[in-house]
């Protein structure tokens, strides 16, 4: 099975116990054998009993069956001697190819799991899956496996946002288009010169519904395997994917050939299984060596942790506090905190968030860090401050802020993040001088890293996630202008078959939010949707949504955006310094994806999903926007639009809201009226 990221000393062995694992059968496709099988424990069965019977009959007969289809699910026998099975060749393949790989896998598979009442294996071309349950028609994640390519690519970034987009267009023609047959196969240009491959099936007992599911999480494990690799693929039980830098489809190599008793490939199979169990117990001896050399080294580099957290014991915080069995957490001691920021003082401050301010701190070990202080003695924030502990234990991605620990003592609530060393990207996107070091390539890779992040939130983490206050300034950026995406205090999980919520505490910045968001309490994934609209609109024009509320005019960016768009003046919203040398159609486009995302209408709007691949293919055709959603706001309490605030609305006038600053002690009463 494929594990999650795992946290405790023990699972670090289970992790290395998994790698051996992989390495044996890594080994075994050097010798000829399947790419990957496993026999799970399920109760083992006697050649000549009536379970093998119907095992030898149910083989020969979807052999038989399924290999003019390429697909077939049956069943034999009743009772406790009732096995099921099912068989799938690759989409491409010929009918002979397919009824070669099945013949050669009915035969490995007994070879393999010679006793087990479960088994599965899989060849380049098609694989087999027989079991004493029904697996048929459900998704099935219990098995699964991932290969990457051991070259990396120059230019990852670009590439995996190529990427995925590619599979995710591939998983809704392989779930939903009726000729597909589940299968789907394409390429697409991740630079100017070089295309990327890519190739995703399902089991045709799966609904079309299921059948996403199931490849939208597989994409999912791209992240954990082959991010940056010239090539990769993911094995599951109920559907599997595969990308390379050449056409690896359409032209299948030929099966390997069925094994023989007495044979060479027998003799080849019986010296590997003499072979194994040494080189395992070798491989374990070398890996437990490097991972006490490793926790050795943890040691030393991470002395700030308490001793029990440096040997990988999490602690659990105590129960009188609010935390309180939330979460298990890294703790780190707060006087070494204190010590590493010079007691918070104000030459180490990086900033004030809307919940406490931020410092730069550095451990004893060299190592920097950015500590985010809730502010003491106040129970402001305290709710923000325990939705990002619990959500950002949870969230590994390059383009979210990197979360190293926590310290709770008494009043005093710290998260420490790893130290981002250009700041944020309204640092650099609203300074005049600062902003000319954003060229077009600069400003198109952090929108592309935002969106990759945003899209990771949405569907292809652990859990679903709305931040709720994306900004310039919760987007840092990194010593190579990578953007990451921070704070979390707003953030909000749904379950994975909720699709939006209500609430009557609003909180957030109203610039950014969506009109249905701060009327009416209504939030989904849509408003984060919002959010990077108007980003996007201010990374392109360089300009802050606020600063014409400022101004003479009456407009904010969005509408000033769609009346020159409307007039075909659009080149005038490009910032001045992007002109001469960017290409002109990439901004456009970015323009008008950003107004799709700002449109009024929710069900508009387009997903992360949509929205990158909009962004990393050529020929994907955008599509044209209605008016977006802006509001009519006085001059006068236009600063609003700067400062982040929470506030209540009335059920019974949602038009009018009392608003309160969490950045200050002003608080105005503002007409909100969406036009």
């Amino acid at each position: 099975m494929v594990l999650s990221v795992l946290s405790k000393p023990s699972t670090h062995l289970l992790l290395l116990l998994s790698s051996l694992l992989t390495l044996t059968h890594l080994i075994l496709l050097t010798s000829g054998a399947p790419l990957y099988y496993t026999c799970p424990v399920s109760g083992n069965y006697s050649s000549n009993s009536t379970f093998g019977t119907n095992l030898d009959l149910l083989l020969r007969s979807l052999v038989s069956n399924a290999s003019s289809t390429g697909f077939g699910n049956e069943t034999r026998g009743s009772g406790v001697d009732e096995v099921y099975g099912l068989v799938l060749c690759r989409g491409d393949v010929t009918q002979d190819v397919c009824r070669g790989c099945l013949q050669s896998g009915s035969l490995e598979i007994r070879q393999l799991c010679p006793t087990s009442r479960d088994a599965s294996v899989w060849y380049d071309e098609c694989r087999l899956r027989y079991s004493n349950q029904n697996f048929f028609s459900d998704v099935d994640d219990s098995a699964k496996f991932l290969l990457g390519s051991n070259e990396d690519i120059s230019d990852p970034d670009r590439f995996n946002l190529a990427l995925m987009g590619m599979m995710k267009n591939l998983s809704s023609q392989a779930a939903y288009n009726r000729s597909s047959r589940m299968f789907a196969t394409g390429e697409t240009f991740f630079n100017q010169t070089s295309k990327l491959y890519g190739l995703v099936q399902c089991t045709r007992d799966l609904s079309p519904d299921n059948c996403y599911s199931c490849l939208n999480g597989t994409i999912s494990d791209l992240v954990n395997c082959c991010f940056g690799k010239q090539g990769g693929r993911v094995l599951g039980s109920s559907c599997n994917l595969r990308f390379e830098l050449y056409r690896f489809f359409g032209q299948p190599s030929p099966p390997s050939p069925p094994s023989k008793a007495g044979g060479k490939s027998n003799k080849a199979r019986t010296t590997l299984i003499i072979v194994f169990p040494t080189l395992i117990v070798i491989l374990l001896i070398s890996a437990m060596s490097m991972y006490l050399i490793k926790m050795k080294e943890k040691t030393i580099l991470f002395g700030e942790l308490s001793m029990a957290a440096v040997i990988g014991e999490k602690h659990r915080l105590d129960r009188a506090d609010p935390f309180g069995g939330d979460e298990d957490l890294l703790q780190f001691d707060f006087g070494r905190i204190k010590a590493a920021t010079n007691n918070f003082s104000q030459a180490n401050k990086l900033g004030e968030g809307g919940f406490g301010p931020v410092y730069k701190g550095k451990l004893s070990s060299g190592r920097e860090i950015a500590v985010k202080r809730l502010s003491v003695n106040s129970g402001q924030g305290v709710q923000e401050f325990k939705n990002e502990v619990v959500l950002i234990a949870k969230l590994q991605h390059r383009n979210l802020v990197r979360h190293l620990g926590c310290c709770i003592q008494g009043q005093e609530k710290l998260l420490i993040y790893e130290f981002v060393v250009n700041k944020s990207l309204d640092c650099y996107l609203f300074d005049p001088v600062k902003r000319a070091k954003l060229d077009w390539e600069t400003r198109y890779k952090i929108i592309e890293g935002i969106a990759r992040g945003l899209l990771y939130l949405h569907e292809d983490s652990r859990l679903k996630i709305i931040h709720r206050d994306l900004k310039a300034s919760n987007v840092l950026l990194d010593a190579d202008m990578n953007p990451k995406i921070s704070d979390f205090g707003m953030s909000r999980i749904f379950a994975t078959d909720e699709t939006q919520g209500n609430t009557s505490r609003i909180a957030g910045t109203f610039g950014y939010m969506s009109p249905e968001y701060a009327m009416h309490g209504q939030f989904s994934a849509k408003l984060d949707v919002f959010s990077f609209g108007v980003l996007l609109l201010e990374i392109v024009s360089g300009q802050k949504n606020s600063s014409f509320y400022q101004s003479t005019s009456a407009e904010d960016l969005l509408s000033y955006a769609w009346r020159l768009w409307k007039e075909g003046r659009a080149m005038e919203v490009i910032d001045e310094c992007l002109k001469e040398s960017s290409p002109v159609e990439e901004l456009l486009k970015c323009i008008q994806i950003g107004m799709l995302c700002v449109q009024e209408s929710v069900t508009d709007r387009p997903t992360m999903s949509t929205v990158v691949l909009m962004l990393s293919s050529g020929s994907v055709t955008v599509p044209t926007p209605s008016p977006p959603a802006y509001f009519l706001v006085s001059k006068e309490s236009s600063n609003i639009f700067s400062k982040e605030f929470e506030w209540e609305i009335s059920r019974s006038d949602a038009s009018t809201s009392k608003l309160v600053s969490t950045s200050g002690n002003d608080s105005s009463n503002s007409k909100l009226d969406p036009r």
